[in-house]
């Protein structure tokens, strides 16, 4: 099989770092891309999930209310409706208790 050379361009540091994480596998940066390469056309996608991170930071926000429903509902506060919601607001922006 003929071979072709292949050229990336990456931050010095990233490459440093992932030349140290190949070694410790026990391979090469190429033999690395190689295998990448090679499970990208066999699996006809990216062998791993791809996110931005306003996905991350949507997911975080996502969890954190999920949270505090839990813990509304565990101090028997689950059942507030949008008013009271809006005026346990007004009261903690005011300082009021």
């Amino acid at each position: 099989m003929a071979q072709a050379t292949f050229s990336v361009r990456m931050d010095e540091n990233l490459k440093r770092q992932f030349d140290i994480l190949c070694n410790e596998f026990g391979m090469n940066a190429s033999t690395a891309i190689n295998v990448f390469a090679r499970a990208v056309v066999r699996e006809k996608r990216i062998p791993f999930e791809i996110t931005s991170a306003e996905d991350k930071t949507r997911e975080k926000a996502l969890q954190a209310f999920y949270l505090l429903r839990e813990q509304a509902k565990a101090n028997g506060l689950g059942d507030l409706t949008e008013s009271d919601i809006e005026a346990e607001i007004r009261a903690a922006r005011s300082g009021e208790e």
